[in-house]
């Protein structure tokens, strides 16, 4: 770590060491704008993702406070405890799969998925106080770890290009657009605004994906103005208006500031999905949980501290237990808050790119949320159009630690293959790491090598077997 012992300059300057990170409270703060507004799109995808799948008391705004309340908490927690530059929010993936997986796929209610969350974010907590997360991090290989996090992004742009209508069921499983043209100004809407944002991208113009958001909807609020375009589906869901807005017109319906509507504090049925399902799939989703939230967060961890030059000569960050342990418990509180697990987010690295090196930044950013938990009325303002760029885009993100896969190894790379295609092919993301873990361990046997299996792997991989196969056993069983 390239900390140097410096005499402190004050109270903040000794308790986030900021002369000995070489940085100053002015720095901070920067960073820790930059970092929000880097972020803060998650306001409006997350309530553009959960609202598809909650109930009739939970409004998108609602969503929106809910997910700044806890954005808020955890990431001042993050730089009070561990100070460290990172802030957390509901984790992208997460969220899609609460939404498109559990609810929609599996018929949970908001609720259930909800509690499954709460019993992930338990389970990493324990592993983290107990020191098990070295070994689970031992059992999975590394690579194929790697592949769960490309397959994610790879799921979450098909659910944005679905969301946005540029990908629609058809003649074939799915075409582009209408009859395969792109038709209609919410068309035109999403392709302003993923363009926008990948030229921002690559000009590295900070909060490049929140400003493509917010110029899409701008873009969409002035054709709804003039033109009145209608929703796509009616009340029964019938499609009434094929080239209509997906999910919502963008429209003022009432005040853009209000008081917040914290309509999603304890949606959460702790026990409700175990019944449902049975206690093997209920147990599964949470450890596929569990794998999709723990190995992002480590990434995430290393990748803020080597930006930043914390990370000591093993590589390791200041306090990473407490990182971790933050973190873990940002999964638990975001099921307490309805609106899916938190977790660290890798755009904190345009905050250390500001300058941001030490806890301060965070609390900056946990402040900044909180505030904004006032204008979440503006969410309903975004149509679904303009906040799919940013699954689309985050998915491109996501998919760049595809490089991390040797392809030359089929012993790594049918794995990883099967781990990334089977997520969009299945529309579900335990499927895919399903799928991933038993084919490594059928190539492993095939070649001999038992020594290379992980017990860990072995449970896990007979779990998933039985998961697939659910539905014939209960058959028998009936």
């Amino acid at each position: 770590m390239t900390e140097t012992k410096v005499a402190p300059k004050g109270v903040l300057d000794s308790y986030f060491h900021l002369t000995e990170r070489g940085s100053s409270v002015s720095q901070e703060i920067r960073g820790g704008l930059v970092t929000f507004f880097a972020m803060a799109y998650i306001l409006v995808v997350n309530a553009n993702i959960l609202g598809v799948a909650a109930p009739e008391n939970i409004t998108p705004a609602s969503i929106a406070a809910g997910t700044a309340l806890v954005a808020g908490i955890m990431s001042i927690l993050m730089g009070v405890v561990a100070n460290y530059p990172l802030a957390l929010a509901a984790g992208m993936g997460l969220n899609a799969m609460v939404a498109f997986t559990l609810c929609l796929g599996m018929g949970l209610t908001y609720q259930e998925a909800m509690g499954l969350i709460f019993w992930e974010g338990a389970l990493i907590t324990v592993l983290v106080l107990t020191g098990f997360r070295e070994a689970v991090f031992r059992a999975v290989p590394g690579q194929v770890k790697v592949a769960i996090s490309v397959g994610i992004g790879i799921f979450i742009a098909f659910v944005g290009l679905l969301n946005a209508g540029i990908i629609r069921p058809g003649g074939t499983p799915v075409q582009l657009g209408i009859d395969g043209s792109l038709n209609g100004w919410p068309a035109l809407v999403f392709v302003i605004g993923i363009f926008l944002t990948v030229i921002l991208y690559v000009r590295k113009v900070p909060g490049a994906i929140l400003i493509g958001i917010i110029s899409a909807t701008v873009v969409g609020f002035i054709i709804q103005a003039l033109l009145k375009v209608p929703l796509m589906k009616d009340a029964t869901g019938a499609v009434v208006a094929p080239t209509g807005w997906g999910l919502n017109a963008p429209e003022i319906t009432g005040s853009p500031i209000a008081i917040p509507d914290f309509a999603t504090l304890g949606q959460i049925d702790f026990f409700g999905a175990f019944v449902k399902l049975g206690p093997v799939a209920a147990l599964l989703i949470i450890f596929s949980l569990m794998l999709a939230d723990f190995f992002d967060t480590m990434g995430t961890m290393v990748a803020i501290g080597s930006e930043a030059k914390l990370l000591d000569k093993d590589g390791n960050p200041p306090k990473s237990t407490q990182i971790l342990l933050v973190d873990s418990l940002a999964a638990v509180v975001g099921g307490l808050g309805g609106v899916s697990s938190n977790t660290s987010y890798v755009e904190s690295s345009a905050g250390v790119g500001e300058g941001a090196r030490t806890g301060l930044s965070s609390i900056v950013v946990g402040v900044l949320f909180l505030a904004s938990t006032f204008i979440s009325p503006l969410v309903a303002l975004v149509p679904s159009e303009a906040a799919s760029t940013a699954l689309v885009f985050v998915g491109f993100l996501m998919m760049q630690q595809v490089v991390d896969i040797d392809w030359k190894d089929p012993e790594i790379a049918i794995p990883a293959f099967m781990t990334i295609a089977m997520m969009p092919f299945s529309y579900s993301i335990t499927v895919g790491i399903g799928a991933g873990f038993i084919t490594w361990l059928v190539i492993k046997l095939a070649k001999g090598k038992l020594k290379d299996i992980h017990p860990l792997m072995w449970v896990v991989s007979i779990m998933f077997i039985f998961y697939f196969v659910l539905g014939p056993i209960q058959a028998a069983l009936a």
